[in-house]
């Protein structure tokens, strides 16, 4: 039975899936400092399945996780997988908040591919929401100006295989629980990466460990947390909610560091974030669809 709406408790989860979004970035800036990039998601993959074991268990056991569509599972990891390691690579090459004011680009990258793969109608809303979010990177970006930092390129790849992932993960959703999704993620994407992180493996020193155990627990509980929020109120009130990342990793990103924040990022940030909330006005994500993402 689906719990009441309460407001309250959807900001008090989605309080902590921002909190888990933000403090995976710093882990992943701590951990990849020191390790590979295909190091750090392979542990993050092997942690997090045992992380949620749990949740198999009580979903129903590994019989439960029997999947039907094992293509689709394959496809949207090979794409989700590429995704995270241009995430994670971005993060050591530019500021946290243009990072995450880029990303903030999926939902548009998402209504883009939703309308040729899954039949979804281009509303004025949406368009406008995809031009205002076009803009906005270019301001971020301003090709022609200066050079483009690869940064800014990576990081809009990401955004891109994020979009594809989730437009991938809302047919999934059609016929896999969200606890079966997030398994064959965690597994496929184990084995995706073990031979390019084997191949400049180093033991990672004792003092990165907790800050592997973090990357590996947030990178669970921030979805986790948002599909609890999504369960207590609609995507219109959440989502929102969600744009404090921005702002909050600004913060982040100069005090821990000394990371400046441009009048262009600010505003390509803000555009970006507009084209967001006019997205809004189409149907509520599923909170399986955003857990899994």
């Amino acid at each position: 039975m689906a719990p009441s709406p309460s407001i309250p408790k959807a900001a008090f989860w989605m309080a902590l899936s921002i909190a888990s979004f933000l403090t995976m970035s710093v882990a992943g800036r701590a951990t990849t400092a020191e390790l590979n990039v295909f190091q750090v998601l392979e542990l993050r993959s092997v942690i997090g399945l045992f992380i949620l074991l749990p949740l198999v268990t009580m979903s129903g056991g590994f019989a439960a996780m029997r999947s039907k569509r094992p293509t689709a599972h394959i496809a949207r990891n090979v794409v989700h997988f590429v995704g995270q390691a241009a995430w994670l690579y971005a993060l050591t090459l530019i500021p946290l908040a243009v990072l995450i004011s880029i990303e903030f680009t999926t939902p548009i990258w998402t209504a883009i591919l939703a309308v040729g793969f899954l039949g979804e109608r281009l509303s004025r809303p949406r368009l406008a929401a995809i031009m205002l979010g076009l803009i906005g990177v270019l301001i971020i970006v301003r090709p022609g100006v200066s050079s483009v930092d690869p940064g800014h390129v990576v990081v809009l790849g990401a955004a891109a295989c994020f979009g594809i992932s989730v437009v991938l993960v809302k047919s999934l959703t059609r016929t896999d629980s969200v606890v079966c999704i997030i398994f064959w993620m965690l597994v496929i994407q184990s084995v995706l990466g073990l031979i390019p992180a084997l191949y400049e493996w180093r033991n990672p020193p004792l003092e990165l460990w907790p800050w592997i155990l973090l990357i590996a627990f947030t990178g669970m509980s921030s979805h986790f947390c948002m599909a609890r929020a999504l369960a207590y109120a609609d995507a219109t009130v959440i989502s929102p909610m969600d744009f404090l990342r921005v702002p909050l990793s600004a913060l982040i990103g100069w005090l821990l560091y000394q990371e400046q924040i441009d009048a262009f990022t600010a505003g390509g940030a803000l555009l970006i974030l507009l084209g967001n909330l006019l997205n809004l006005q189409k149907k509520a994500t599923k909170p399986a669809e955003v857990a899994a993402s």
